[in-house]
């Protein structure tokens, strides 16, 4: 299961933006630190293909991917040093996959910024900066126990302290440690220290409703140009008005989005910019019980793809019959996509395609 950790300064909306996704109804107040503990919840992610191929195919049930949120309590300066019960919070988020940043730009007398002003660019950087600070702790603390090995000889730790000294470089300079250059190697042994750094991260510039449909003001402006050198995305959510929605029914939400002239809700647009920055695709399985999508890393093969279904699928794969959804859509059936010849059959070195719906033969 994907896993994001949604991070930001208290009161800049991340707390109101877990609860639109999840419904979960977590708190959120204004004064800081109202989450404690961090609050977890999965959600469906939106997908109209599955939505077709289940109504299509005439199968019983849909059964969607879903994405994990952790929502921690906001992060202040020196939470690197525990101010806050930084540390704490900061553990809650070493093992998801990827961070979402929520930046306040909007203005709001009745919630006080913790800083006074709205500045959504140097607010990333407070939240960055004790991100590095507490990997740098994490490096530091590590290289000091692998030197005393390398310097004796043992070569796995000096394939490690080779490692950790470009991570300590990065951080020196300011760089989170995704920006260095490292091998599958070099990445699996930093793997198992959780850096806080080398997740890939995704902006929220969380606005005011009056700046839709177009979501944009002038802190937005100034966040996309701090941010514009950089690899990580910005999405603009207002996420007053995605509470408003997730406790709208279908119909209301869409008359509603129309009414702003909105085209889906910005939690859709959040979950798919999730997805591209973990290159991550979907392929589905159809039949009579269910209509289910699965998610893969992209460039996996058809035995990867099998795996994610079981094990047993990927150990024994034999051959994968495939159609894309778009063609499935349009013949009706698997059974007359296979009297039709459609069906294409596809060996071990096939890479799956976004929307490919897939039946595996396998044998163990």
């Amino acid at each position: 299961m994907l896993t994001v950790g949604i991070v930001g300064l208290p009161n800049v909306g991340k707390s109101s933006l877990f609860n639109a996704l999840t419904s979960a109804g977590a708190p959120s107040a204004n004064y800081p630190f109202c989450t404690v503990e961090p609050n977890i919840g999965t959600v469906e992610v939106p997908d109209p293909r599955l939505d077709r191929i289940h109504e299509v195919g005439g199968s019983k049930t849909r059964i969607p991917t879903v994405i994990q949120f952790v929502d921690i309590a906001g992060l202040v300066e020196g939470a690197s040093e525990g101010e806050g019960l930084g540390n704490k919070f900061l553990g809650n988020i070493r093992e998801v996959d990827a961070i979402v940043h929520v930046l306040r730009c909007f203005d709001d007398p009745d919630v006080t910024h913790v800083l006074g002003d709205v500045d959504p660019v140097r607010d990333r950087d407070i939240v960055e900066t004790e991100l590095a600070l507490a990997d740098l702790d994490t490096v530091t603390k590590r290289l000091d126990k692998v030197v005393k090995k390398a310097k004796s000889g043992e070569k796995e730790a000096i394939r490690e302290q080779a490692v950790l000294d470009k991570a300590l470089a990065a951080l020196e300079a300011g760089q989170p440690v995704r920006s260095v250059e490292l091998s599958p190697e070099d990445r699996l042994i930093l793997k198992g220290f959780q850096l806080l750094t080398t997740k890939p991260v995704l902006y929220v510039a969380n606005v005011a409703e009056d700046d839709l449909p177009d979501s944009e003001n002038a802190w937005t402006e100034a966040l996309r140009a701090a941010t514009d050198s950089t690899d990580a995305a910005v999405v603009t959510i207002c996420s007053a008005l995605e509470s408003e929605l997730a406790e709208m029914d279908m119909e209301d939400r869409q008359a509603f989005l129309e009414e702003l002239g909105l085209s889906e809700t910005g939690l859709n647009r959040l979950v798919r910019a999730a997805y591209a920055l973990l290159g991550l695709v979907t392929f589905f399985t159809t039949g009579e019980r269910e209509s289910r999508a699965w998610t893969i890393r992209q460039g996996s093969t058809a035995p990867q793809a099998a795996g994610a279904i079981h094990s047993d699928f990927e150990r024994g794969f034999i051959r994968a019959e495939t159609i894309h959804w778009s063609d499935f859509e349009t013949i009706g059936s698997w059974k007359a996509a296979r009297d039709q010849g459609m069906l294409r059959s596809e060996g071990k070195g096939y890479t799956v395609v976004d929307g490919d719906i897939m039946l595996f033969l396998f044998n163990v």
